[in-house]
């Protein structure tokens, strides 16, 4: 399915909310594939049937990346508190009646995770969550799986994606030297890592090559 199809997505998200109980779509992905986009664009169109939850509010923060020696590749698998992912997702499996759960998000001005920035009340029947390793299969990551309802994978041509890439890194800071050499060697390192999760999706949805990440 293509992304340009934003109708049919939601109609399928929509199904998901209207199930009768608390129900969580996870959309996945290479970096740069759009996921954030697709998701925040699905959100939007249904309003209060569903909240946004970002994988990227477990990022570690960049004085722990240091202290672990893992700042010089920032998005990798070990650089998120996947276990801490795992059970937020448990938790929203089952929502308390009339307790807000907050979650982390993502700040790229800062480059930093902000704790309780996302509230999502028990009402809310549609939880949707986007990030790299929603199907990595490895490690803390393996039981992510079996906690979403249902999971799409974003699939974009790889010379578009790269190109998406180097100008976000660019938009946000970085000289474009760096951000060339940082996406060819951390960000494509992670979608290797990523691309296995396509063959795990219930949907392979590929984007519209010229709409924006």
């Amino acid at each position: 399915m293509d992304t340009s199809d934003l109708s049919g997505l939601t109609a399928r998200a929509r199904g998901l909310a209207l199930a009768g109980e608390r129900r969580i779509l996870g959309i996945a992905g290479p970096p740069g594939a759009g996921k954030s986009t697709l998701a925040g664009r699905l959100v939007d169109a249904l309003g209060p049937l569903a909240v946004l939850v970002p994988m990227d509010g477990f990022h570690l923060a960049q004085a722990e990346l240091e202290r672990l020696g893992r700042a010089d590749r920032k998005g990798a698998p070990d650089t998120f508190d996947a276990a801490g992912y795992t059970a937020l997702l448990r938790r929203l499996r089952a929502p308390e009646p009339g307790t807000v759960v907050y979650a982390p998000a993502f700040d790229r001005e800062l480059e930093e995770p902000v704790a309780g920035s996302v509230p999502v009340p028990a009402d809310v029947p549609l939880v949707v969550t986007e990030g790299n390793y929603l199907l990595y299969g490895d490690g803390a990551w393996a039981p992510v799986r079996g906690l979403l309802d249902e999971a799409w994978f974003l699939d974009l041509d790889q010379d578009v994606r790269v190109r998406r890439l180097v100008e976000r890194h660019v938009r946000f800071g970085k000289a474009r030297r760096h951000a060339e050499r940082w996406v060819a060697r951390s960000d494509e390192a992670n979608a290797r890592l990523v691309a296995p999760g396509r063959d795990r999706a219930d949907l392979v949805v590929r984007p519209a090559s010229g709409a924006p990440s």
